[in-house]
């Protein structure tokens, strides 16, 4: 998988980019099937915003956070993402067992 981190009006240090990707490590362990992961980080005055968007096959996840803090705006948008991640894992994997169910009866 590939990850792209950039930042508007900040720098993106070596910590910020560690950070970023030890807490999408989580979200990969639940879907493997990742293909690009594009993350940007930005600040206006007091606002840290974070924002991700990742390509899977055949789907694409986005989420957004803001807070006063980089480290708390990126931990929130991967627990919304994470969120969505496993929805679509859980539709996805229900949906396939309840055709397997119907297709032995």
């Amino acid at each position: 998988m590939q990850i792209s981190i950039s930042g508007q009006h900040l720098d993106v240090t070596p910590a910020l980019r560690e950070h970023v990707e030890e807490k999408l490590d989580k979200v990969i362990r639940h879907f493997d099937h990742m293909t690009n992961t594009h993350v940007v980080l930005q600040v206006e005055k007091n606002r840290h915003k974070a924002e991700v968007n990742i390509n899977a096959r055949g789907v694409s996840f986005h989420a957004t956070a803001e807070a006063d803090d980089m480290y708390a705006a990126i931990d929130s948008m991967t627990s919304k993402l994470d969120r969505q991640v496993l929805k679509h894992k859980d539709k996805v994997s229900s949906h396939h067992a309840e055709s397997a169910a119907k297709s032995q009866v």
